[in-house]
C-alpha cells in the first residue's frame, strides 16, 4: 500500500467551463452535445447522455430503475457514466446478471455511480479520496496514471451538463456488499476487535448506514495491551477509533480529527509514515458498504 500526503478535500461546484480532458486531450468521446466550449451547458445530465449517443444502455437502465427524474433534478451531481461498451463488457463476463436485478437492486448499482451535492471536475479529484455516492456507500478515487474510480478508468472527463458533470468510465462499478463489521470479520485478523465491539454493544452501530471511518487495530495490536478494557471503558476506547464520514487517506491533513468519543480527537502525524496518535497505519482505504477501514498496529487509548 502506498501513502501520499493526506490532503483536505474541497469539491468545488463547477460554475464555469473547464477544459480538462481525457488522456488524449479531448473530451469528444462523450459527444458534441456537451463539449467543452465556452457556453454554459443547457441540457441536464440525462439529456446530455442521451444526446451523446453512446449511453443508450445507461439511459435505459436509469429508466428501468426509476432514476431519470432524480438525475433531471436540480443537483448538482457528479456522474461516472459507463458507456454502452462498458455495459456490453459486463454482460459478456456476467451473462444475464443485470437483467435479473430487481428495480431496487439496479437502482443501487446506478446510484453507486453518482455523487450528489457537487459537480466535481477532474481537477478537484484527489488521489486516495473517498467520495460518498448517492447510494450512501463510498467509492475510492485513484489519480495515479490517469483517473480511476474504483477499478474503472475515466476515459473522458468534465462533460458539462446544466445540473452537474459527467465523467465517462470504461466499466460498470459495483457497490460493496459488506459493512465495516462484516468486512473486518472476513479479514480474519480482527477477531479481538470484533469481540470487543460485541462486548461493548457497538456492532449494530457500525453496521448502520454511516458512513464511518474506522482505524481498526489488528489482533496483534490488541495483544500488545497489558489488559483489554471492559465495560464503559471499552466502549470509550472503541468509539475513539471511529470518525464520522468516509475518510480516504487523501482526505486528511496533519492535525486533530474528532472521533465518535465525545470531546476526543486523534492526531494525524505524517512526519514518519502515517500515524494516528502513535499507531502506524499499515493498510489504508479498505472500502466497505458503510465506510472506510484503515488498519493500525496499536490500540488507540484516549487520554
Amino acid at each position: 500500500m502506498k501513502y501520499l500526503p493526506w490532503m483536505s478535500v474541497m469539491l468545488v461546484v463547477a460554475g464555469g467551463v473547464m477544459g480538462c480532458s481525457d488522456d488524449s486531450g479531448s473530451n469528444d468521446t462523450a459527444g458534441g452535445a456537451a463539449g467543452s466550449g465556452a457556453a454554459m451547458a443547457t441540457k441536464d445530465i440525462v439529456d446530455t447522455a442521451v444526446a451523446a449517443g453512446s449511453f443508450t444502455k445507461l439511459a435505459d437502465a436509469l429508466g428501468k430503475a426509476g432514476l431519470v427524474d432524480a438525475l433531471k433534478g436540480k443537483g448538482p451531481f457528479t456522474v461516472f457514466a459507463p458507456t454502452d461498451g462498458a455495459f456490453d463488457a459486463f454482460e459478456a463476463k456476467n451473462p444475464g446478471v443485470l437483467a435479473k436485478l430487481s428495480k431496487a437492486e439496479l437502482a443501487d448499482v446506478l446510484k453507486y455511480h453518482v455523487v450528489a451535492g457537487t459537480a466535481a471536475m477532474s481537477g478537484d479529484l484527489k488521489d486516495e479520496q473517498a467520495l460518498v455516492t448517492l447510494l450512501g456507500s463510498p467509492v475510492l478515487i485513484d489519480t495515479t496514471g490517469g483517473v480511476k474510480v474504483a477499478d474503472a478508468k475515466v476515459t473522458a472527463a468534465d462533460v458539462k451538463a446544466s445540473n452537474g458533470v459527467i465523467h465517462v468510465i470504461d466499466k460498470i462499478i459495483l457497490p460493496p456488499q459488506d459493512d465495516i463489521v462484516t468486512t473486518a470479520i472476513a479479514a480474519g485478523t480482527f477477531t479481538s476487535l470484533a469481540g470487543a465491539l460485541t462486548s461493548a454493544g457497538l456492532v449494530e452501530t457500525l453496521q448502520g448506514p454511516g458512513p464511518f471511518t474506522v482505524f481498526a487495530p489488528t489482533d496483534a495490536a490488541f495483544a500488545k495491551l497489558a489488559a483489554v478494557p471492559t465495560g464503559d471503558a471499552l466502549k470509550k476506547v472503541l468509539l475513539y477509533h471511529v470518525v464520522s464520514g468516509a475518510v480516504g487517506s487523501g482526505d486528511l491533513t496533519p492535525g486533530m480529527v474528532p472521533t465518535l468519543l465525545d470531546g476526543k480527537s486523534v492526531a494525524v502525524d505524517l512526519k514518519s509514515g502515517v500515524k494516528i496518535n502513535m499507531s502506524m497505519v499499515t493498510a489504508a482505504n479498505i472500502i466497505t458498504k458503510n465506510g472506510v477501514i484503515h488498519v493500525v498496529d496499536s490500540v488507540l487509548i484516549p487520554e
